[in-house]
């Protein structure tokens, strides 16, 4: 169908198990993570104001849910988002 699911910093909350479960099966070339600042911050973070700097904690945490390396995951979902929004990269 041709849409992107984004994971925020919900993904690493511990009553998230139904989104954790989801995040396994959404394919790499379709997922986004996001931070949702300034809401909703990442474990360790929680309860913080959420800073935009905070979506590495997201892709650490998909990364481990989905058993890739991070640097796959920041590769993965950077290429996506350029995609996505239709923008050029080498321009960015």
């Amino acid at each position: 169908m041709g849409f992107y699911i984004s994971f925020s910093g919900i993904v690493t909350f511990k009553s998230a198990k139904d989104l954790q479960e989801t995040c396994k099966y959404v394919p790499l070339d379709r997922m986004l993570i996001e931070t949702d600042s300034p809401y909703l911050a990442p474990i360790p973070y929680r309860g913080k104001t959420n800073e935009p700097a905070w979506v590495s904690k997201v892709g650490e945490f998909v990364a481990n849910l989905k058993g890739v390396s991070v640097d796959e995951i920041a590769e993965r979902t950077s290429s996506n988002f350029f995609q996505c929004f239709q923008i050029n990269r080498a321009t960015s």
